[in-house]
């Protein structure tokens, strides 16, 4: 997302510029696009010219919406997504323990955009390559 973030205008990146760019392989590379479509965080655009882009502008889309289409409901247990996971949901302490714990990722989450994380890296980055796209330190509690 940062690779796209970074493009020039609409101008569409070619998938193996960004799978040479962050060394991921092409198989994986287009599983995660496809899901980032799906989700309609990215555009694709065949033939000559043709690439990836953003669905909308990096201002616009949250981390947590890139998390959950790449990764799926933001928990860390089954039972907080779905409740019919577990026949103890319904009278387990824990439970509820996941899912403010569920709810306070999110929320972390949901304050940050794609905007943010590439303004943070740049801020970081003091080379010439395009950055990387970890999570920004505030939203993994690191220093």
């Amino acid at each position: 997302m940062c690779e796209l973030a970074h493009a020039t205008g609409d101008q569409p990146v070619l998938m193996s510029t960004i799978a040479e760019r962050q060394q991921l392989s092409r198989k994986y590379l287009h599983a995660l696009l496809t899901a980032l479509k799906t989700a309609g965080l990215v555009r694709s655009t065949r033939g000559s010219g043709g690439g990836f882009t953003l669905a909308r502008a990096p201002e616009d889309i949250r981390l947590s919406e890139i998390l959950r289409a790449l990764e799926g409901p933001l928990t860390l247990v089954d039972c907080v997504g779905d409740e019919m996971a577990c026949d103890r949901s319904g009278r387990c302490a824990a439970r509820l323990i996941w899912q403010a714990v569920a709810a306070a990722v999110e929320g972390v989450l949901d304050k940050f955009t794609l905007a943010d994380m590439v303004a943070m890296k740049q801020e970081a980055n003091t080379s010439d390559k395009i950055p990387e796209c970890p999570l920004p330190h505030a939203a993994t509690g690191s220093a």
